[in-house]
């Protein structure tokens, strides 16, 4: 009898806590979205913050629970505390464009102008937001606080009436507590959303035979928003080629042929104004290779070249879990993480602070940096662009080459998707973190 007791009284305390965490959120916020237009303008060493426009749209898809931790650190972190107090009610991390390109030599004589947008969700009284940008040290070097009154009539409302057309995918079994993503059209003529469509399908069975997710697919709400353009595929600056489409879209992006984005984030969010969306996969019609993904912000893929599956996937690691490319150039090497300082990606690591990463996956007798297995076959050659031949057995360990170096940067497996398209599958460090990450936001 007391052990039914027991388990009576600890399935009540569950319960109780589940309510209270619940609670939490209904008490500051209400079930809408604010969006907030920022700016973001500088140069290699100056960097401003400026608030553009404020808007509303209905229904939150965001998380209700955990509203002040953050799974990721990201390069950057928005915070909503109530006004005049310390006390913080959501935040999130997020990485940048704008962060990247003040790494580029381009950003030591040119100051340029990003925008950048955010989702919080609505308050329900006046609250104090502050957005901050921290460089590859973990140090802030910009910063913005500003206050929102909910209010205001300034506050644009979006999405309240007519949306641009979408179509459900997927459906979560719980579509509150689940990860919404939405799919988004780039360069696809009106007559061409059937192309489009089977696109995102292609997106979506590519995703799900991936492990964790294919375990976990049911926690996913999957959309695809059928946002047309007035020509085919995506401008080509290198090319010559200046196409019309509704993300103004463009390879060439920093000087790099295959860094394929978009500057054009209002646009973007516009698009979505009234959508279930908090995850956005932005679908290029376009056969030439390249991608990009950036944390909470968005990834791109073209749909019609043969590495296709391959790269929206390695696309999405980015910019859903914020892993880091696990490939490194012979020829050049880019010093985005300094060895003295530990990375705050989940799947690479300097060894400065290992001990919150991949360690527990690591046989014991593993030597710390592991050398490569003997029959391994892995010559990078440039990103994505990685062969593995081994019969040898594959452990999990600290291999020397990752975040763009050859030395002082280190990985938890030979090959993954986060370093190649050859490999199939995400390493077992890569899957832990996606799956921490999923939990995170659905449990």
């Amino acid at each position: 009898m007391k052990k039914y007791l027991l388990i009576i009284i600890l399935l009540a305390s569950s319960a109780g806590i589940r309510a209270s965490v619940g609670a939490e959120f209904e008490k500051n916020f209400c079930d809408s979205t604010l969006r907030i237009d920022y700016t973001f303008l500088g140069n290699a060493t100056t960097q401003s913050i400026a608030v553009d426009k404020l808007n509303m749209m209905p229904r939150w898809y965001g998380k209700r629970n955990r509203l002040g931790e953050l799974p990721v650190e990201g390069n950057g972190q928005i915070t909503v505390r109530k006004h005049g107090l310390s006390t913080i009610i959501y935040r999130n991390s997020f990485s940048t464009l704008f962060q990247e390109w003040q790494s580029y030599d381009e950003a030591k004589d040119n100051v340029k102008s990003f925008e950048n947008v955010f989702l919080v969700p609505m308050p329900r009284d006046t609250v104090d937001i502050t957005v901050d940008l921290r460089n590859n040290r973990h140090e802030i070097i910009g910063t913005l606080t500003h206050t929102v009154c909910p209010e205001d009539i300034l506050i644009r409302r979006i999405g309240f009436g007519k949306t641009t057309p979408f179509v459900t995918l997927q459906s979560a079994d719980d579509t509150i507590k689940c990860i919404h993503i939405a799919y988004v059209a780039e360069g696809y003529k009106a007559e061409e959303m059937s192309v489009f469509l089977e696109d995102a399908k292609i997106a979506t069975e590519a995703l799900f035979k991936h492990e964790p997710f294919k375990t976990m697919r049911n926690r996913f709400n999957i959309v695809a928003v059928e946002s047309s353009s007035v020509d085919s595929g995506t401008s080509e600056p290198s090319k010559g080629l200046w196409r019309n489409t509704v993300l103004g879209s463009h390879f060439d992006t920093f000087y790099s042929n295959r860094y394929l984005t978009t500057l054009n984030l209002k646009s973007l969010h516009d698009v979505l104004a009234g959508i279930p969306y908090e995850h956005i996969m932005v679908l290029v019609n376009t056969e030439e290779y390249g991608g990009g993904g950036i944390l909470n912000s968005y990834n791109l893929s073209m749909t019609h070249h043969p590495l296709y599956r391959q790269v929206v996937v390695h696309e999405f690691g980015h910019s859903f879990a914020g892993l880091a490319d696990e490939y490194a150039y012979e020829t050049e090497q880019i010093p985005m993480y300094p060895h003295d300082i530990e990375p705050w990606e989940k799947n690479i690591t300097t060894l400065v602070d290992f001990h919150n990463k991949w360690e527990g996956l690591i046989a014991l007798g593993t030597h710390v940096p592991t050398p490569m297995p003997k029959t391994q076959n892995s010559k990078a050659k440039g990103k994505h662009n990685i062969k593995d031949s081994t019969s040898e057995k594959i452990k999990v360990g600290v291999y020397e080459g990752a975040g763009y170096s050859l030395k002082g940067v280190y990985r938890p497996y030979p090959d993954c998707r986060m370093r190649s398209n050859e490999h199939k599958d995400f390493c077992p460090a890569c899957q832990k973190a996606l799956s921490d990450l999923i939990k995170f936001y659905t449990e």
